[in-house]
């Protein structure tokens, strides 16, 4: 049976970290933790959860993620953020995929993820099914070089499990925000990095692409069944869309 590693990158974590470690250990072969500089207790939880502490100072977020890999001493790799725990039908589902001959007809796996504000899943509008290739061969996957949105590449094929990933990003609306707001910049720096000088940063881009994002998520991908939080996630995000294409004309 192939052997796992589930690694993890993280500073200060201590609220989700001690259950993203209790989801993984039943399947995990070694849980592998690279911290950039904790200061609230995580690197204590994850010792005491039987996780390898490895220090590594902020690299970005697809070079720390590659670190991590390449520290990893097993044929497969489980990467996840310090925020995502494994549901137990996802935990079971995997356990009995490391089991199985099927394991090696692809060389990534993509997991449905469930985006959490606070407690309250958000499943509509776009935000789910979010699937994410995070189960693969060390020796066939890596992250792409980017400042944001970073996902990892396989050169094989790409099967896709069932069950969800649950992501504890955001505790509130207001971190929700305030992690969109970081990420259009970096990826306004990101679209300048490349040379590209196309469609994106026209004016008219600004002003009607926000408006159609927020229509095609809040209606035709029905954000509006998760209510009142719904159509505020959805504004946040249609007001990201434009800040990135802002932010790449400065």
């Amino acid at each position: 049976m192939p052997s796992l590693s589930v690694v993890i990158v993280a500073q200060d974590e201590a609220r989700t970290i001690a259950r993203v470690l209790a989801a993984v250990k039943p399947l995990a072969d070694e849980i592998l933790l690279v911290d950039s500089g904790s200061t609230d207790g995580t690197i204590g939880i994850a010792t005491a959860g039987a996780a390898r502490v490895v220090h590594q100072d902020w690299l970005g977020y697809a070079a720390q993620k590659n670190f991590a890999i390449d520290l990893a001493v097993n044929d497969w790799i489980l990467s996840l953020d310090a925020d995502e725990i494994l549901s137990p039908e996802l935990a079971d589902e995997i356990k009995s995929l490391m089991r199985s001959t099927e394991l090696e007809s692809c060389d990534g796996y993509r997991i449905p993820r469930v985006l959490f504000i606070g407690d309250t899943a958000i499943r509509h509008g776009g935000f789910y099914p979010d699937a994410q290739l995070r189960l693969f061969k060390k020796s066939s996957g890596r992250f792409n070089d980017r400042l944001v949105h970073e996902a990892v590449r396989v050169q094989g094929a790409v099967g896709r499990l069932k069950h969800d990933l649950l992501h504890y990003a955001y505790t509130d609306v207001a971190a929700f925000g305030a992690a969109m707001e970081k990420y259009a910049r970096l990826s306004a720096t990101e679209y300048k990095k490349s040379g590209k000088n196309g469609w994106r940063a026209h004016p008219i881009n600004e002003l009607l692409r926000p408006v159609w994002t927020f229509f095609y998520r809040f209606v035709v991908r029905a954000g509006f069944l998760d209510g009142e939080l719904g159509w505020r996630l959805n504004a946040i995000y249609s007001d990201y869309v434009r800040k990135k294409i802002r932010y790449t004309r400065l």
